[in-house]
C-alpha cells in the first residue's frame, strides 16, 4: 500500500495524542526529524523498503511517515500511542528506557548511524572547555537535556568533577541547528559557540574563518559512537512480529545500499527531504570516513554508563542490549 507523507503539525498531533489509535499487523507509522542524520529513513522511504520486505513476509504494510522537531513532542506521541516508532539523539532514548522500565518498556530498535557532533566556537579565546566563561553562549538545541547538553555533561564532570556536570547550562541556550549556525558565522551575537550537528558544522567552518572546533563528541565519547536512534515500546514490538521484522530488514538493507551507493544515497537525502544544500556538499558529508551511516550501535553504553553515574538516569545497565530489542543483537554493538 502507498505510504502516506505527513507533517504532524501542533493540532494534528493533539489529536492524534487523544486518539491513542493501536495499529494492528501490517501497519506502522514512523517519525523522524530533520538532517543528514536521518538518511537511512529517507533510503527506507524513498524505496519502500518496509513494504518490500512485508511482502516478503507475506504481509502488506501500510507505513505512515511524520515529521516532528524535537524528542519531547516524539516521546509523547510514542507512549501515547500515536505513533509507532521515534527517532532521537541516545540520550533521550535513553531517558525512555529509564523512566518506561517495567511499563511501556521502550527499547530501542537501531541505531542510524556514527556521526560526531563539534563543538563550535567563533571565540577566538575558547580553545578548550577551560576556556569558556560566563560572557560565552552555547547554542544547543535543547538545553540541559538533548544530546549535545548530555555530551557536554559527560566532558564537563570529566574535566571539573561530577558535582560540577551542569556547569555550562547556565550559559546554554536553546536554540535550533540552523539559527545557531547563521549567528556564530555572522558574529556580533551572544551566540558564540555552538554543538553543531551536520551538515551545519560543514557550513559554518567553511564560511567563516573565525570558527574552529573545540572538541568533538567523538573526543568526548572514546571514537566513533551513534548519534540517533529509533525506538518504540514492548507491546508495538510483540504484538507486530512481521512488521517489525520488515522494518528491522528494511533498515539493514538502506544502511548497506548507502555503503554501496553514497553519490545516490546523497541524491535521495536532497530528494526526499527537498533539501536546499548543493548537492556537492551533500555528497561530501556522506563520504566524509568520519560519517558511518549504519544501524549498529557503537559506544551507546558510555551514554548509558555515564548518565547513570551522574544520576540522569536511574536504572543501570549491564550493556547495549538491556536497551535494544533483541533482533539488534544480530549486530555488532557497543
Amino acid at each position: 500500500m502507498k505510504a502516506t507523507k505527513f507533517l504532524l503539525s501542533g493540532i494534528s498531533l493533539g489529536l492524534a495524542l487523544l486518539s491513542g489509535t493501536a495499529h494492528a499487523e501490517g501497519k506502522i507509522s514512523i517519525a523522524q526529524q530533520f538532517g543528514i542524520g536521518y538518511l537511512i529513513l529517507d533510503v527506507v522511504r524513498d524505496q519502500k523498503l518496509i513494504e518490500k520486505h512485508g511482502k516478503q513476509q507475506g504481509v502488506n504494510i501500510d507505513v505512515e511517515w511524520s515529521s516532528i522537531s524535537g524528542a519531547t513532542a516524539m516521546n509523547e506521541a510514542l507512549l501515547a500511542g500515536a505513533l509507532d516508532v521515534v527517532s532521537a539523539g541516545v540520550p533521550p532514548m535513553l531517558t525512555m528506557w529509564d523512566r518506561t522500565k517495567g511499563k511501556q518498556n521502550v527499547k530501542a530498535v537501531a541505531a542510524l548511524g556514527s556521526l560526531p557532533n563539534y563543538l563550535l566556537s567563533n571565540n577566538p579565546a575558547v580553545k578548550t572547555l577551560k576556556d569558556l566563561s560566563d560572557k560565552d553562549r552555547i547554542a544547543v538545541p535543547a538545553a540541559g537535556v538533548g544530546f549535545q547538553s548530555r555530551t557536554l555533561q559527560i566532558e564537563t564532570a570529566r574535566q571539573f568533577g561530577k558535582d560540577n556536570f551542569k556547569k555550562f547550562d547556565n550559559i546554554s541556550v536553546s536554540l535550533p541547528h540552523p539559527d545557531a549556525t547563521v549567528a556564530l558565522i555572522a558574529g556580533g551575537s551572544e551566540i558564540n559557540t555552538h554543538f553543531s550537528s551536520a551538515p551545519f558544522y560543514y557550513q559554518a567552518l567553511a564560511a567563516n574563518k573565525n570558527v574552529h572546533k573545540v572538541i568533538s563528541s567523538y573526543d568526548i565519547l572514546g571514537g566513533p559512537a551513534t548519534f540517533n536512534v529509533l525506538y518504540t515500546t514492548q507491546k508495538f514490538h510483540d504484538e507486530n512480529p512481521k512488521t517489525y521484522k520488515a522494518f528491522y530488514n528494511a533498515l539493514l538493507e538502506a544502511s548497506q545500499f548507502i555503503k554501496a551507493n553514497k553519490a545516490k544515497a546523497a541524491d535521495t537525502f536532497i530528494r526526499v527531504q527537498k533539501s536546499k544544500l548543493e548537492p556537492e556538499l551533500v555528497r561530501s558529508i556522506v563520504e566524509d570516513p568520519e560519517n558511518d551511516f549504519t544501524i549498529s550501535p557503537h559506544r551507546t553504553f558510555v551514554y548509558a554508563d555515564e548518565l547513570h553515574k551522574l544520576g540522569v538516569i536511574k536504572n543501570k545497565a549491564a550493556s547495549w542490549k538491556d536497551y535494544f530489542f533483541e533482533e539488534a543483537y544480530t549486530q555488532q554493538g557497543s
